[in-house]
């Protein structure tokens, strides 16, 4: 053989990444992952939902949604943040193909975060109301006696149906026209086409609610890990003190009871099924990427198996149990009307800044109660609002590394918040409820129901079902036989059931959307809000489409080569799990490239 010409080549050894950041306790997490997914909508919507699908018997459902819909996505998108120590876009290195789904979710996220904070700004505002006594939307303001008066032939009702013996008559409640001409000026605008000027006092709240947004998220999950040691448990010391006091109320009973009525054959309703698919999809918060990306701070032998049981069925319990705190209190405000319990449910802005507030006034020391109420949903909203912002800023640090400098990553976050604020000034204005409406239908509707089936589809059939199952088995070092049990389960939703859910919850959703025209109040939306609506739920799906086009043309070969090539995982993807959190190499492979001639 010939002598090695010149020098003898050096090894090119490629190591992983150093290890990014993180989460100082299991506990920080945990409280991070439970208060992202306790949110607004535990609060007013689940309570509606159980009484319009027939009470208690609406668990049922519900809780088989859990199991076999909410459980296997939970676990799949904390196994893979986990595993893959990534956000949710660079976290497809397990399977290029897909990063659509990534890209999809960023898009997802922000535009939740967008008028998610109108929400808070709306809890400000009316928190800094509830320090006037008497409250600015009770019978007792000296504003309100004309609306409060007692109506010959009607009995005395502050809002709700006013029933005589000709029929019935609506009249405007107190709390409504608070709502809808001093909070939201609503009065003054004919729609979409017409938003008016902006509504100061909210847009003042609304900068208030990004400023401390922007400093809880300022150090990332240094300082956010703080804030939700009051954040997260705040709401549970609430929702226990008002159901303790509900139940000392009379009528209280009678709001339980409606809450709980058992209707079985509310069960043979695909209705009943459909909503319980959906509530469970979107109060877990599967497919933003938030829980993706809180996942892959974690150490990589935490077992998220059992991080999945107790979040999901923290969350679920949640739920329930809010359900007696709000219902106890509107059925005392039934009592007091003399009207049913039913003319005074509502759900979404109607329940949490109309009748629940409503319902407070009339309670002894009204401001207190009003105080707490608002304050907790402002803390299941920042909560919420964590996670969405941790989402992006993790997808954008990690497909671009440069900003990690903490300058430059500031820099990205006093950005972020600027521009949703700005954007958000659209949402405050005199018809800014529309544009809200319209932003809170179509940006978590179908278009994140399919981005969550790709994902599905993508990790059991592309990335393969059985290496998930071992990556998440090689996390959990010490796997007690429970788990490895559990994972026989997950592993059949998986490939079948979930994905089988997935598709019928999509089906209802496109039937429910043609059949049933958008509308706030009496206001129905014109046809081009719609289509600007669908508009938003295409966009995040053409990204699916979009990235696995270019991911195809980066191979070579035929088309079936290229789309073998484009599922393989990359070699940075087995890297980046190698590294254990504490910066130690456990079995990290390495390849050697030889430069030079044989």
């Amino acid at each position: 053989s010939q002598p090695w010409p010149g020098p003898p080549p050096q090894p090119e050894i490629l190591a992983p990444n150093p290890p990014q950041e993180t989460w100082a306790s299991k506990y920080k997490f945990l409280l991070s992952c439970l208060g992202c997914c306790v949110g607004l909508g535990n609060v007013w919507r689940f309570p509606y939902l159980c009484y319009r699908n027939g009470g208690g018997i609406f668990l049922i459902p519900y809780f088989i949604m859990l199991l076999i819909m909410g459980l296997p996505l939970f676990l799949m998108e904390l196994s893979l943040g986990q595993y893959g120590t990534a956000g949710p876009i660079t976290v497809w290195k397990c399977c290029p193909l897909l990063k659509g789904v990534g890209v999809a979710m960023l898009i997802v996220s922000s535009l939740v975060s967008l008028y998610y904070n109108v929400i808070i700004a709306w809890a400000f505002y009316y928190l800094g109301s509830s320090f006037q006594s008497p409250l600015p939307w009770s019978c007792d303001a000296p504003r309100n006696a004309d609306l409060c008066q007692v109506v010959a032939g009607m009995v005395t009702c502050w809002g709700c149906v006013l029933q005589n013996t000709s029929g019935s008559a609506r009249r405007d409640s107190a709390s409504e026209v608070f709502w809808n001409e001093q909070v939201l000026g609503v009065t003054h605008s004919s729609g979409l086409e017409d938003p008016g000027p902006v509504q100061w006092p909210l847009a003042l709240c609304l900068l208030v609610a990004w400023i401390l947004v922007f400093l809880c998220m300022l150090k990332g999950i240094r300082s956010s890990g703080k804030a939700v040691y009051f954040t997260a448990p705040f709401p549970y010391l609430v929702i226990l003190i008002l159901i303790i006091r509900g139940a000392t109320l009379d009528g209280s009973l009678n709001g339980i009871r409606f809450y709980l009525s058992l209707d079985w054959s509310r069960l043979q309703s695909a209705q009943v099924w459909s909503d319980a698919a959906s509530q469970i999809f979107y109060s877990l918060g599967i497919g933003f990427g938030g829980l993706l990306s809180m996942a892959s701070y974690n150490k990589f032998d935490n077992n998220v198996i059992r991080d999945t049981l107790v979040i999901t069925i923290g969350n679920c319990c949640t739920s329930f149990f809010a359900g007696f705190a709000i219902f106890s209190v509107l059925g005392h405000m039934a009592w007091r009307n003399q009207v049913p319990v039913g003319s005074v449910a509502d759900s979404g802005p109607g329940l949490a800044f109309v009748a629940y507030p409503e319902a407070l006034s009339l309670l002894p020391g009204s401001p207190f109660w009003s105080i707490l109420f608002f304050l907790m949903l402002f803390t299941l909203g920042v909560d919420t609002l964590f996670g969405n912002i941790e989402g992006i800023t993790t997808a954008i640090l990690d497909e671009f590394p440069a900003l990690r400098d903490w300058r430059r990553k500031t820099a990205l976050l006093g950005v972020l918040c600027t521009s949703f604020y700005l954007l958000g000034l659209l949402l405050v204005t005199q018809g800014g409820i529309f544009w809200f409406t319209l932003i809170d239908t179509y940006s978590t509707g179908f278009g994140l129901i399919i981005v969550t089936l790709f994902m599905c589809l993508g990790i059991a059939f592309c990335y393969g079902v059985n290496q998930f199952c071992q990556d998440i088995l090689d996390m959990i070092c010490r796997c007690p036989p429970w788990c490895s049990h559990m994972l026989g389960y997950f592993r059949v939703c998986w490939v079948f059931f979930t994905p089988c859910l997935l598709l019928f919850t999509l089906i209802y959703t496109f039937l429910d959307m043609y059949t049933v025209p958008l509308r706030y109040g009496t206001y129905e939306y014109p046809a081009w809000g719609t289509s600007l609506g669908i508009c938003m739920g295409v966009l995040t799906c053409l990204q699916i489409p979009l990235w696995a086009a270019v991911a195809l043309c980066r191979e070579s070969g035929t088309l079936s080569d290229r789309f073998q090539k484009a599922i393989q995982t990359l070699r940075s993807w087995r890297m980046a799990a190698a590294w254990d959190v504490a910066g130690d190499v456990i079995d990290v492979p390495f390849t050697i490239t030889l430069t030079g001639s044989d």
